[in-house]
């Protein structure tokens, strides 16, 4: 269905993998910026968070200047973790998955 010039293809990207991991990252950054503060998901998002930046932070594909500032951001986020509850606040409900094989 198209809506002012608009259509489904337009949210079909082939990125190279370590572009897919920055953009899902962001994404849950908005996520977490969007959630309310009292939101139970928002560790979970901050832990995901977490360990993107950790394989951002160790990805060949980036400097090593730019491996260096997601190590940091990486810190901010387990900082973040810790002041809203911990790893164990919050367990995953059966409707979270596994990540996926491949990005489509």
């Amino acid at each position: 269905m198209e809506h002012s010039g608009w259509s489904a293809q337009d949210e079909t990207y082939s990125l190279p993998s370590v572009e897919a991991l920055i953009a899902g990252t962001l994404a849950l950054m908005t996520g977490y910026a969007q959630a309310e503060a009292a939101c139970s998901r928002r560790v979970l998002l901050a832990r995901k968070l977490a360990v993107n930046l950790g394989s951002l932070a160790g990805h060949p594909q980036l400097s090593a200047p730019m491996q260096t500032v997601l190590s940091r951001l990486q810190g901010h986020w387990l900082n973040e973790i810790d002041r809203a509850g911990g790893p164990g606040s919050c367990t995953p409900t059966p409707l979270w998955h596994g990540a996926a094989a491949g990005l489509q």
